[in-house]
């Protein structure tokens, strides 16, 4: 199992958000975390990298406990996020923000590999590789954004909200980059507001709600079953 979330109590504060939430990431597996916004997607990502204190319960990554771990240990391990938010650099070019991103010595030492694949699946960003990134579309700073987190050379990345404040046909445009990157060997937690699409690329997906897992099954079933398409996909 490359990543084990067992029964994880979190949240902000004194205040708890998470509750007894349990699943797992098997190696070369797109998995959905989905849910409406406030339940709880987010401060799981939070408490995986590190970002917020563990309540109570289990992370393990690669068999490794990292539950109490310092976030930069993770990362060194294998674990990269992509915000919510994208948080790329807007003053500086775009090869300069996946430099920057370059803070490991592996990633140091694998960086012109790293670019070269990076160009490969992002043909755009090579393109305007000198272009100052506060002046890229929303798509283009969103392919930078997943692009640094890809400088780490993760086991596994997390992906939060992909496609948020994106225009409709840009959406997709974002989405399919994600079985395209499973291909080059990346295995992918996605949270995104796009249920939908979500379950048409994921093999497996959790369904969180106030802040407890209430489902699971594959991308399929999900995509199929009733009350999903009832709650989420407004059939």
């Amino acid at each position: 199992m490359l990543l084990d979330v067992k029964d994880l109590n979190t949240g902000y504060g004194e205040v708890q958000v998470i509750w007894d939430v349990s699943f797992n990431v098997k190696e070369g597996e797109i998995v959905a975390l989905l849910g409406s916004n406030g339940a709880g997607k987010t401060t799981t990502l939070k408490a995986i990298t590190g970002l917020l204190p563990v309540f109570s319960g289990l992370v393990k990554f690669r068999d490794i406990d990292i539950t109490n771990m310092k976030t930069y240990k993770r990362v060194e391990l294998g674990l990269s996020l992509v915000p919510e938010g994208r948080q790329i650099f807007p003053r500086l070019s775009v090869y300069k923000n996946l430099a920057a991103a370059a803070y490991t010595k592996r990633a140091r030492e694998k960086f012109k590999d790293t670019l070269e694949l990076i160009y490969n699946i992002f043909p755009r960003l090579k393109e305007r590789r000198n272009q100052i990134a506060g002046t890229l579309s929303g798509g283009e700073r969103q392919m930078l954004a997943i692009a640094r987190s890809l400088v780490c050379r993760p086991k596994l990345l997390m992906m939060d909200e992909p496609s948020l404040g994106l225009a409709p046909k840009l959406v997709w445009d974002i989405l399919r980059l994600v079985p395209r990157l499973r291909d080059e060997g990346y295995t992918i937690l996605l949270v995104e507001q796009n249920v939908r699409q979500a379950l048409k690329i994921a093999d497996r997906g959790y369904i969180i709600e106030n802040g407890r897992i209430v489902k699971e099954d594959t991308g399929e079933n999900l995509l199929n079953d009733p009350d999903i398409k009832k709650a989420y996909l407004g059939l």
